[in-house]
């Protein structure tokens, strides 16, 4: 099982599991805890489109050597701006 779909799992039984427990501190652990895997696996998807587009940059640019850094900052700012964005929008649209 790859890691992305290890942590699906892994949201859809904690959150199973707060909607069958009672008591309400452990509920709330279980929330907490489905919350920072949701945060892990947003932050992989990101890192996966960052990867993606820095690798576009980088070939658009002919590969040039000593400025994966640069490509990668740029592939950054181009994800969250798209972002940004599709927050607008869809706010926009509400």
């Amino acid at each position: 099982m790859d890691e992305q779909k290890k942590i699906e799992h892994q949201i859809e039984l904690a959150t199973r599991a707060a909607a069958l427990v009672k008591d309400e501190t452990t509920v709330q652990r279980f929330r907490t805890f489905a919350e920072e895997l949701k945060q892990k696996l947003f932050r992989m998807m990101r890192r996966g489109k960052v990867r993606a587009r820095a690798y576009e940059l980088w070939e658009q640019a002919g590969r040039p050597a000593d400025r994966d850094q640069e490509f990668w900052l740029e592939a950054e700012r181009q994800i969250e701006e798209e972002r940004e964005e599709g927050k607008r929008s869809g706010a926009s649209e509400e």
